[in-house]
């Protein structure tokens, strides 16, 4: 067996992709930082929806690969750093809005969840294969409409039945092309780490 091979599978073993730069304290308060800007970002490509008051964005997209990338406790600070920011008035929730009375709050708060689970997958290589990675992102998705979508109705008095019409079903296929990218993303990153280490 050669000794090449030894320092991948440590690599690999109980890490996410974060833990691939060398430990610090300004190293975690950057990611966490950085996860919370990133998915401020991508909150702002933004479609709406026809007759629903939440818009397709690449908001739930980010914030399930930084709790993948940064693993479960960085992953729901930074998703924590987001919400509390947003609901403080920084205008990088879905189309540059803030505050935390509108409908689609709750897929804030789902995200928050489902970063931690993600990331506590993550930790324990969900997001090293392709059917892996599929697996916790559908997941992650699913914990972020458990969340949304009552909240959804709650907010706007719609029926669950409605509420899902608007705030769930519209999605659906966005959500899978998410997966898929990321179904490629992440892998791959393992790969290039585990050949750079080999």
């Amino acid at each position: 067996m050669s000794t090449a091979a030894a320092p991948v599978s440590s690599l690999r073993s109980g890490t996410v992709l974060a833990d691939l730069i060398p430990a610090s304290r300004v190293r975690d308060l950057a990611l966490v930082v950085g996860g919370a800007a990133l998915t401020g970002l991508a909150a702002q490509l933004t479609v709406p929806v026809p007759g629903s008051p939440v818009p397709v964005s690449g908001q739930t997209f980010a914030a399930l690969l930084v709790g993948t990338a940064l693993g479960a406790r960085r992953g729901f600070l930074s998703l924590a750093l987001y919400a509390v920011a947003g609901m403080a008035g920084v205008p990088w929730f879905a189309e540059a809005s803030s505050g935390w009375a509108m409908p689609s709050f709750g897929y804030i708060l789902g995200m928050l969840l489902a970063a931690t689970v993600v990331g506590g997958l993550a930790r324990r290589g969900a997001d090293r294969s392709v059917l892996r990675t599929a697996g916790t992102m559908v997941l992650g998705s699913a914990i972020i409409y458990a969340v949304g979508v009552p909240y959804l109705a709650l907010a706007t008095g719609m029926s669950f039945g409605q509420a899902v019409a608007a705030g769930l079903t519209p999605f659906l296929i966005g959500d899978a092309l998410k997966a898929a990218l990321a179904m490629g993303l992440l892998p791959a990153s393992w790969k290039l780490v585990g050949g750079r280490q080999g």
